[in-house]
């Protein structure tokens, strides 16, 4: 007999989320419409009609633990509620129940990166961009703020840090986060930070470069200057890294405008595949002072975000295909995608997400213990 959650776990962190239809005149109950639509995300459903379709198919099941009043929802009952729901208020209900299910403790690495959803541009409206905050170790997304357009990344990582507790982690950002503003807010945050720095802080870049000349001529004192180089084979390619990390800043004209500010250094890359070598200097500032090997594995995990958040999204939730062009809708819609991958990636099954979200999709069991956390059916 195929497993039952409980809704309780999801009922007690969802209770205080505000339905935004008109009191007495609904036919379904809010909280049977968000655990059917989370459902049908993790079970490779991609679209209101998919997790519509899907849980009429599995009406008998849901019955043994939802109510259902009003039986299965239209996808476009779906579609109405979702883009009606506030972003911000379904973000706070669904981290604090994901925290409960995957029982997140001390974040040490929480990498920012922002991808738009190409499929939401919509006339005169381009696509909707969102930041995301992704945890590499524990592979759990923290949080996000959609804003209009990339370039407005800038605006959105304060937002997010806002959402996140920092307390001990290291943040890495790329470069359009390197803003002396966002350095200080993941200080105040109890966090640290590893900012990317490009031309778009030409002076600070100038300075870091010569920092490192330097450094490399053997004109800092020795005690001020870590390196070390990593090397890597796999995948038919081989990698060098090598790391520089300096904590003689006398060269670092604005130095006391950055926050803690502790060091600063380059990592260069040289990798060769199928007999091409390319090569990629990466120059960055910290407020930590640790090992070089432990930069280099800060800057390395931070590329997991790509990896393991946005080409999931893409390749195995097909998010860029996705057409949801309401904003709410498709910022929530969004947000139960990183949901419904950060409790797949809890599950210990070894097999590729889109098979994880294939199974689930066919045995109510195996949904069940991606819901709760393997062998914790009960907790739900």
């Amino acid at each position: 007999m195929a497993a039952i959650p409980s809704v309780a776990s999801i009922k007690k962190h969802f209770r205080h989320l505000h339905d935004p239809r008109v009191a007495g005149r609904t036919k379904h109950l809010l909280i049977d419409l968000l655990v059917l639509a989370l459902c049908g995300v993790i079970a490779n459903c991609d679209d209101w009609p998919d997790i519509a379709l899907f849980a009429r198919q599995r009406e008998s099941w849901f019955r043994r633990f939802l109510r259902l009043p009003g039986g299965i929802p239209a996808h476009d009952t779906f579609e109405r509620v979702f883009a009606a729901l506030n972003p911000q208020a379904l973000q706070a209900c669904c981290l604090a129940w994901l925290r409960a299910v995957a029982g997140l403790a001390g974040l040490e690495h929480i990498a920012i990166d922002g991808k738009s959803l190409r499929g939401s541009a919509s006339g005169k409206l381009g696509a909707l961009h969102v930041v995301s905050a992704w945890a590499t170790k524990a592979q759990v997304s923290l949080g996000q703020v959609a804003v209009e357009g990339k370039g407005n990344e800038i605006t959105a990582i304060p937002k997010l840090l806002e959402l996140l507790d920092l307390g001990g982690a290291l943040v890495t950002i790329d470069a359009i986060g390197c803003q002396k503003g966002i350095a200080k807010r993941v200080i105040d945050r109890g966090g640290d930070y590893v900012l990317v720095v490009k031309a778009n802080q030409e002076r600070l870049l100038d300075d870091i470069q010569a920092t490192v000349r330097k450094a490399l001529d053997g004109e800092l004192p020795a005690s001020r200057v870590r390196q070390c180089t990593l090397h890597e084979r796999g995948h038919g390619r081989t990698e060098q890294r090598h790391c520089v990390v300096i904590e003689e800043l006398g060269g670092i004209r604005d130095r006391t405008a950055w926050s803690h500010l502790r060091v600063v250094g380059i990592c260069y890359r040289e990798r060769a595949t199928g007999g091409k070598v390319t090569t990629e200097a990466c120059y960055f500032i910290g407020s930590r002072r640790m090992a070089a090997r432990r930069y280099a594995a800060a800057l390395r995990g931070h590329w997991g975000i790509e990896n393991n958040l946005h080409w999931q999204l893409d390749v195995a939730f097909h998010e860029d295909a996705s057409r949801v062009e309401n904003r709410h809708g498709a910022e929530n819609l969004s947000l139960f995608r990183k949901l419904a991958l950060s409790l797949l990636k809890q599950n210990p099954r070894e097999e590729t997400m889109a098979r994880k979200r294939k199974a689930a999709a066919v045995d109510p069991g195996y949904l069940a213990e991606i819901l709760t956390g393997a062998n914790r059916l009960e907790d739900i």
